[in-house]
């Protein structure tokens, strides 16, 4: 959808059209912060899986595009929180800005269109940010949006020769579920 005088569409990521532009988001992440605690980039085959889980799931994975080029500019997705039924209501989210397009408001636009899928699913009562505490800026972001900040866990991950923190901020839907159920 475009809006008008809108530089910006969002759309629904396909393996097809975007992995490509989402693996190099993805690896400049891995390569050059820690946003992603992995240490080695990802190749296509981890994309397939990537996208087949996301399929599989009805999981979406919103993107954000030159509304003019069609050029993916950032994403936003969820997955399972923790591999527990229990745990059904609750998604652990992430979203991610091209390099060349961060400190264009692209991520609050992310993460608005991320809560409102949330909203409307009826599936999600909780979204988990699972942030390095070391990153004010999307920190500042989650707070900005809502987001609560629930606990540190100090020193769970070691990448670029440093410990690091990881911080969970969380956003309460109050509304979704309409009629959770056990089970």
């Amino acid at each position: 959808m475009t809006v008008p005088n809108n530089p910006f569409q969002f759309v629904s990521c396909t393996f097809e059209r975007h992995a490509e532009t989402i693996l190099a988001i993805f690896n400049d992440a891995i390569e050059n912060s820690t946003a992603l605690y992995d240490y080695k980039a990802r190749t296509m085959d981890n994309m397939v899986a990537w996208f087949e889980a996301k399929r599989k799931g009805d999981l979406p994975v919103i993107g954000i595009e030159d509304a003019q080029t069609g050029e993916l500019l950032g994403f936003a997705s969820w997955g399972a929180f923790r591999a527990y039924p229990a745990y059904k209501y609750t998604v652990e989210h992430s979203v991610y800005v091209h390099m060349d397009h961060r400190g264009k408001g692209l991520g609050k636009r992310l993460m608005n269109a991320l809560i409102d899928a949330a909203r409307q699913s009826d599936q999600v009562h909780a979204l988990i940010g699972a942030i390095d505490a070391a990153n004010s800026g999307s920190i500042s972001l989650h707070e900005r949006l809502g987001f609560q900040h629930v606990g540190t866990l100090p020193q769970v991950g070691f990448k670029f020769g440093r410990w690091l923190d990881l911080a969970f901020y969380q956003l309460t839907l109050n509304a979704t579920p309409a009629h959770p159920i056990d089970g």
